[in-house]
């Protein structure tokens, strides 16, 4: 079992910088931060951009990987953004991974002026992004030319990849997905596949909807062909109503569980002083402690 943990982009820096290297002192593998332009009822409180974000940590880390949790098409085009995490794939001495998501339908939807899509037409989309972006961060540099492509959703014409990922031949994929459609997708194109399991109004529903979702992964895994233990399985284990780290006793529980369903990876949130995840960070420094005789 590998531990990741989440670090929302609300501290300036270099504040900030105490998180990111406090998550790598304290012996989590991977550590994450939101790319949202704001969130849910945190939309009225400070929140920073997640690319220079991811750089800076970068330049403040040495050894946990770092990722996006996850990134989306909403605001995204995948030849700048391409850009961008190459970027931070080189300056992290390639310790990026690029989760992906399709996007929801709250604030990140709608505030440059999109129209609403439906579940499909939202899945359509993340498609063609995550492929234009494949093909991108893939691409051969030297061979004098660019990367052309005309889709429903996005263009690019001769697109340029100056310089290019550390980690060949690109980052991991770290795909969220929860319905056919999207499994489908990433068993095909993901090194790993996240979810935050189904919404449910107990705990036990929950953790049932989470083993489901996992016995569907290894559906869309033959159906593509793909060994299912060839791909990481990360599950995200907080939501409004369950926070793993409000003890020592939920976060053991939890991972265990995890790891009776096969997850390879668990993630959780830093602490917050109140609100959504609310916590202390003395629960965080005892379970880091405990973080070696669980893995």
């Amino acid at each position: 079992m590998r531990f990741g943990i989440v670090i929302l982009p609300q501290h300036d820096w270099p504040e900030a910088g105490r998180f990111w290297r406090g998550a790598e002192q304290l012996g989590f593998d991977h550590a994450w931060t939101y790319d949202h332009l704001s969130w849910r009822g945190l939309a009225g409180e400070r929140w920073h951009a997640t690319v220079p974000t991811l750089a800076a940590a970068a330049m403040a880390t040495e050894r946990i990987r770092l990722g996006t949790f996850v990134a989306s098409p909403n605001f995204r085009h995948p030849v700048p953004f391409a850009k961008d995490v190459a970027t931070i794939d080189q300056i992290s001495g390639g310790r990026f991974t690029l989760g992906l998501g399709s996007g929801g339908t709250g604030f990140d939807a709608s505030v440059l002026g999109q129209a609403e899509l439906a579940p499909r037409a939202r899945f359509d989309r993340f498609a063609e992004f995550v492929e234009v972006l494949d093909r991108l961060l893939r691409f051969e540099r030297g061979s004098g030319e660019g990367i052309s492509y005309e889709g429903n959703e996005f263009t690019a014409v001769a697109a340029r990849m100056v310089g290019e990922p550390a980690q060949e031949p690109r980052m991991p994929f770290l795909m969220a997905a929860n319905g056919p459609r999207a499994l489908r997708f990433a068993a095909r194109l993901g090194e790993g596949w996240v979810t935050t399991g189904p919404q449910a109004y107990s705990d036990a529903s929950w953790w049932a909807g989470v083993a489901e979702l996992a016995a569907r992964l290894d559906e869309a895994c033959a159906a593509e062909g793909r060994d299912p233990a060839t791909i990481d399985r990360v599950l995200s284990l907080d939501d409004e109503t369950r926070f793993s780290l409000s003890s020592v006793g939920a976060f053991e529980h939890a991972v265990g569980r995890a790891a009776e369903l096969g997850f390879t990876d668990v993630i959780s949130h830093w602490p917050r002083e109140q609100g959504i995840y609310a916590g202390s960070e003395a629960v965080l420094e005892e379970v880091a402690s405990r973080l070696p005789s669980l893995r």
